[in-house]
C-alpha cells in the first residue's frame, strides 16, 4: 500500500466518525395508505432546517384530483390550519399558491414542525378546523376523527416535517 492510501483511509474514518444521523421521528397515520397522496414535503425536502423569517412551500403531489386540507403542529404543540378544502387537480400543487396571495413565514417557536395532508377525493361536507394545543396521540385523534366519515378508497392522509432554527 502506498503512504497516500492509508492517509487517505485515516481521513475518511475520522471524517465519517464525526458525522450526525438524524432519523425522522415516528408517525403513525392510521387513516393512510390509499397511496392517493405520492408524495408531500417542504420545498427543501422533508427534514430540512429553514430559520426564523424564512419562507416555506409545500409541494403536494396526488394521483387524483380532490380536496387537500394542510393542518400544522408546531414544536410547542400548538396546531392550527393551513389551508382548508382547497381543491388540487392530479399532479403537484405547492401551497401556498400563488392565487392564495399568501406567504409562510417561519416562526418560533423552534424544533420540529408537522405538516400533515389530508386528502378527499370527493368535496368535504365539513371543515376541519384545529387550533389549539395538542399532543400527537390528541391530534391522530382529531384528524381521524375527520376522515374516518369517507370511504376508506377515497382518503388519504400523509405527513412530512422539517427543522425550524
Amino acid at each position: 500500500m502506498t503512504p497516500v492510501k492509508p492517509l487517505l483511509l485515516a481521513g475518511l474514518a475520522l471524517g465519517l466518525s464525526a458525522c450526525t444521523i438524524t432519523t425522522r421521528p415516528a408517525v403513525y397515520l392510521t387513516q393512510s395508505g390509499s397511496n392517493l397522496i405520492t408524495d408531500l414535503r417542504p420545498d427543501r425536502g422533508e427534514g430540512s432546517t429553514y430559520w426564523v423569517g424564512e419562507q416555506v412551500r409545500i409541494r403536494l403531489s396526488t394521483r387524483a384530483a380532490g380536496y387537500v386540507t394542510l393542518v400544522a403542529l408546531q414544536p410547542n404543540g400548538y396546531s392550527s390550519t393551513l389551508v382548508r378544502n382547497a381543491y388540487v387537480p392530479a399532479g403537484t400543487t405547492t401551497f401556498p399558491r400563488a392565487q392564495d396571495a399568501a406567504s409562510w413565514t417561519v416562526a418560533p417557536p423552534r424544533g420540529t414542525q408537522y405538516v400533515r395532508a389530508i386528502f378527499t377525493r370527493v368535496r368535504p361536507t365539513t371543515d376541519l378546523v384545529l387550533r389549539g394545543t395538542y399532543d400527537n396521540g390528541t391530534w391522530n385523534t382529531a384528524t381521524n376523527a375527520y376522515v374516518n366519515s369517507y370511504a376508506a378508497q377515497d382518503r388519504d392522509v400523509q405527513e412530512t416535517y422539517f427543522w425550524i432554527r
